[in-house]
């Protein structure tokens, strides 16, 4: 199974102790995809032992497609790293080892055009509202968050999922003024799934992780915003075939079908 490092809520302490990589999630403009050639074949793949560091709202996914990574590549390592782009980013300027990167949208991406290469869309995502199980509070659209009896919870601007809330809730001239701002979606849906909040705002893929915990309520296509998921090598990387051949493995149809069964869109 693949590695899941250990998880740090601040970029700041980052490098505090030989490798230390956070574990982390979107209508910014799109990337081009990048020009990685198709996955090459088991056998052409070189060992290694890979850090990917990936946004939060992959979490699950990238741990399946992970594990069926390592079983097609032997000798292959793969450690996830899970945090929230921006920490991810901080991680990536700081000089901490790794191979490979995945964020929540090109914006951050497009930020590190020195340290990685080429990026590729592998993933699309949405954004959709999570409240208390039954929703208790009758959640039925952005307007509703605007109520001050609702305990609002959303990530941080800085984050991806933050910043694509806070686009879609201006276009509606909603006016939430939330009880936290967390560092990554995750973050934001564990406090509605403990009752400290009453509903917030996350990515469709994310809500489905805890549909028996948590309510579920869509944001219209025409309100709503897209993530893009770029991925890349990073050119610090000391396994760059190996970075590289992960990075159009996550192109391919195997991986897409894992991404498609989390309720990732396609790129």
């Amino acid at each position: 199974m693949p590695t899941v490092l250990t998880p740090r809520r601040t970029a700041a302490g980052l490098l505090a102790g030989g490798l230390v990589i956070t574990a982390i999630t979107g209508c910014s403009s799109d990337s081009s995809s990048g020009t990685t050639s198709a996955s090459a074949s088991s056998s052409s793949v070189p060992s290694a032992n890979l850090t990917v560091l990936a946004a939060a709202s992959l979490t699950d996914v990238f741990k399946t497609a992970g594990a069926a990574y390592e079983k097609d590549h032997p000798g292959t390592k793969v450690n996830f790293s899970f945090a929230g782009s921006q920490e991810l980013a901080a991680q990536v300027k700081q000089g901490a080892p790794a191979d490979v990167l995945v964020t929540a949208d090109t914006k951050t991406m497009d930020g590190l055009k020195a340290e990685t290469g080429d990026p590729r869309i592998i993933a699309k995502n949405r954004l959709v509202m999570v409240a208390g199980k039954d929703n208790p509070f009758k959640i039925a659209s952005l307007k509703d968050l605007a109520d001050s009896k609702i305990k609002v919870v959303l990530a941080a601007p800085e984050v991806p999922v933050g910043r694509y809330s806070q686009q879609v809730l201006a276009a509606q001239n909603v006016t939430v003024k939330p009880v936290s701002q967390e560092p990554n979606v995750r973050a934001v849906l564990s406090k509605v799934e403990l009752g400290e909040a009453d509903a917030g705002i996350v990515y469709a893929t994310d809500a489905a992780t805890a549909k028996d915990k948590v309510s579920t309520i869509d944001i219209p296509d025409d309100q709503n915003a897209v993530a893009s998921y770029p991925a890349a090598s990073l050119k610090a990387s000391k396994n760059a075939a190996a970075a590289d051949a992960f990075v159009a493995w996550l192109a391919t149809p195997e991986a897409q079908k894992f991404l498609r069964d989390a309720g990732f869109q396609q790129p």
